[in-house]
């Protein structure tokens, strides 16, 4: 008897937070869920979870396209999760030239890549290519100028790629989450505040996507922004974030 294949996902940044969350909503939803991250030694999946951690520096081109070309040669890849991040803010003059190339190639850099990589597949299959955006990339950002531009330029990406890529039955969804609960704010001077409805929870961002999934064939949600009820930061001083 043939072996029916499952239909794969590949996520970025699956180790922890939105990457985390969003890997076990694919994996409960029945995809064989390919997740690149570069530690997974605080990851707890569960044995019935059909998730494979890769472990990788996104950053290293070569090596994620030899992962990647691996992964589509065996697989029917029918979904991909641009969603690792890297955020630094503050004044734009406190940030150096390596914090700058690392918001870039993270966040922009590597999304279109992996798109590249993929994309005759995803034509193939119908898929879909789902970009982690931020609400930072529709509104100006005096405190994070840089991230802000990266997000911006993913949001971008996204809406082109939609209309170049839609007659071959891609689909290309951009989500823009609030402040998150989640380990991108280890490097700023302030966090998610100190009550749940004052943000978002990764769990959210990966309800979303079950209800992107969930529609009928021949509707696509290209845009979803997440917002908490309350617009709350609390402040960190400069020791604690040393100390993360």
């Amino acid at each position: 008897m043939e072996t029916i294949k499952k239909k794969a996902a590949i996520v970025t940044g699956a180790s922890s937070g939105i990457g985390y969350a969003i890997s076990k909503k694919l994996s409960a939803l029945g995809y064989e869920v390919f997740g690149f991250g570069r530690n997974f030694e605080n990851a707890k999946w569960d044995t019935a979870d059909s998730i494979h951690p890769i472990v990788c520096d996104i950053l290293d081109t070569d090596k994620l396209c030899v992962c990647i070309k691996q992964i589509a040669k065996a697989h029917e890849v029918h979904i991909l999760v641009n969603n690792a991040g890297v955020g630094y803010y503050g004044l734009h003059e406190e940030l150096n030239p390596d914090k700058i190339k690392k918001l870039v190639r993270t966040n922009l850099e590597v999304p279109m890549i992996l798109t590249q990589q993929l994309l005759r597949h995803l034509k193939k299959n119908a898929g879909y290519v789902i970009n982690i955006s931020s609400v930072t990339a529709t509104q100006t950002n005096p405190h994070g100028c840089a991230y802000g531009a990266t997000k911006a330029g993913l949001a971008s990406f996204s809406h082109s790629l939609f209309d170049e890529a839609r007659k071959y039955g891609v689909k290309v969804v951009t989500i823009f989450p609030d402040i998150t609960q989640t380990n991108l704010y280890r490097n700023a001077d302030f966090q998610e505040g100190d009550v749940l409805e004052s943000y978002l929870l990764p769990e959210d961002i990966a309800e979303a996507i079950e209800w992107i999934l969930r529609q009928r064939k021949g509707v696509i949600v290209t845009e979803i922004t997440l917002k908490p009820q309350i617009h709350r930061i609390k402040k960190r001083n400069l020791t604690q974030i040393r100390e993360l």
